[in-house]
């Protein structure tokens, strides 16, 4: 199987259990690791600007990676995983968790 197949599944699984598990519009907790650079966490708050979210970033013990906390409120599981995708696309090497 391809990996735009697997992300697609992992979404629509994702979008389920949103829509089980939370009544929206709602909070939503986003988790990201990128590399330890300001460039690199500044475009994934950028991402997130005029949203109303809550930043929060902790190094890693090594300095190496940096994790990015963004909370947010979202009106529905499309827009949660629409800016899954839009993270992806945008910001190199980006994990998502």
């Amino acid at each position: 199987m391809s990996d735009t197949s697997n992300q697609e599944e992992f979404y629509k699984k994702l979008k389920a259990q949103l829509y089980d598990t939370t009544l929206w519009p709602s909070e939503y907790l986003y988790k990201f690791i990128v590399k330890t650079s300001a460039s690199q966490i500044k475009k994934v708050g950028e991402l997130f600007d005029n949203m109303g979210a809550v930043i929060n970033t902790v190094e890693s013990k090594n300095g190496k990676y940096t994790s990015v906390s963004i909370n947010v409120r979202m009106k529905n599981p499309d827009a949660v995983i629409a800016k899954y995708k839009e993270v992806a696309e945008k910001i190199e090497g980006v994990i998502s968790l």
